[in-house]
């Protein structure tokens, strides 16, 4: 008798994350089924999911753009559409729901992942900005609930991979992988005159436009650094980040012995995604790995922080602790979209991100109202910093 289908709520079903789960899901319709989606504007694209899928929930979190999709009727007749925060909120405790993938970009994600982790549903993490804001928050949820909290970022997955089988007593140290960027083999002077058309073309990934700059600041990896400590429980001493062009080694575990056990794959999502969406399981992938009948070129080198400031503050922010990971956050939020608006130049993003760590300091959060509270007051801070 085979299994029941694990039924999957997707958050951000029209972005990157969300179009390689569904290429999942495609693959083992067999043992997936979508019962929830949503989306911040594609209406378009998402009733097209819908339809595809016959998924009986969609959200779409944007207002005026709801009030347009529901005018407009091209949602199937089964599909039941609703709008805003509210009803994001509520497809992540629907009954039927084994699991919620967070592949919204943001802060936006941190309210619906605690209301899922609240209804009791396995988390499942695409989302930096969620552990990077409230970490102590969503991990002590996740614990009391007794849930999963499943890590989608292929780095992070290659890490959980890793350690399955291993004590944590025997790890010395978590080695993320980063590309470096766009701009890893650029003379540094040259970064003066990065466009947003350049800094959105990544050389080994496919990823939206925040993000995309954010591989080429390193801020992501600086994310990804905070997100490391909340999920292995490791402090930034044992967390180092390693410059790999390829792409193909994720993240590596290096163990007390002087072992170090590294995973590998290309450099497509599906991979960490499919294997979020089936563990303990394990299948058949939608699309080819690595071939070691071809020559494979494998090279690593420590990444430059006179060119990647980004990386560096990330380090302070996480050994200040307290709500500098979320001024952290905050602030490179608004720089980058001040920088794809080209209303500041490329290298006054790590500038401003600095100027609000030192302009509002350190301070305790023990509720969601102070995450928030400094969250806001960081933005506002940034803006002010970028003009």
């Amino acid at each position: 008798m085979s299994a029941p289908k694990k039924k999957i709520v997707l958050l951000g079903a029209t972005g990157s994350i969300g179009l390689n789960t569904l290429r999942v899901i495609r693959q083992h319709a067999d043992k997936l089924e979508l019962i929830a989606v949503s989306a911040h504007r594609n209406s378009k694209q998402l009733a097209s999911i819908c339809q595809e899928f016959a998924i009986p929930h969609a959200v779409i979190t944007d207002d005026a753009a709801g009030r347009q999709a529901i005018d407009r009727q091209n949602f199937p007749a089964k599909t039941q559409l609703s709008v805003g925060s509210s009803a994001l909120r509520a497809i992540c405790e629907l009954e039927a729901a084994d699991c919620v993938l967070v592949a919204v970009v943001g802060a936006c994600g941190l309210m619906p992942a605690l209301t899922a982790i609240d209804a009791g549903k396995d988390l499942l993490l695409a989302n930096k900005e969620l552990l990077v804001m409230g970490g102590a928050l969503v991990i002590e949820a996740a614990q009391k609930k007794g849930v999963q909290l499943l890590p989608v970022d292929s780095e992070h997955n290659a890490i959980f991979q890793c350690l399955q089988g291993c004590q944590r007593s025997e790890v010395d140290q978590l080695i993320l992988t980063a590309s470096g960027g766009q701009f890893r083999d650029w003379p540094i002077e040259q970064l003066e005159q990065v466009t947003p058309q350049a800094a959105t073309q990544h050389p080994n990934w496919k990823m939206g436009p925040k993000i995309t700059v954010d591989s080429a600041t390193m801020a992501n990896k600086g994310l990804e650094l905070i997100e490391a400590h909340w999920l292995f429980g490791l402090n930034s001493e044992r967390l180092k980040v390693v410059i790999h062009p390829q792409s193909i080694v994720h993240s590596c575990v290096q163990l007390i012995d002087g072992s170090i056990l590294a995973q590998m794959s290309p450099p497509s999502m599906t991979f960490a995604i499919q294997h979020c969406l089936l563990y303990p399981q394990r299948a058949a992938a939608p699309e080819a790995t690595l071939d070691f009948t071809q020559a494979i070129q494998f090279e690593f080198r420590p990444p430059d922080l006179m060119r990647y400031p980004c990386l560096e503050l990330a380090y302070t922010a996480l050994q200040q602790g307290d709500s500098a990971p979320v001024i952290y956050n905050a602030a490179n939020e608004v720089a980058v979209a001040q920088f794809l608006k080209q209303q500041i130049p490329f290298l006054r993003i790590p500038e401003i991100i600095e100027k609000s760590l030192h302009r509002l300091g350190s301070s305790p959060i023990d509720c969601l109202e102070t995450l928030y509270e400094v969250d806001a007051a960081a933005r506002q801070s940034a803006r002010q910093l970028a003009g």
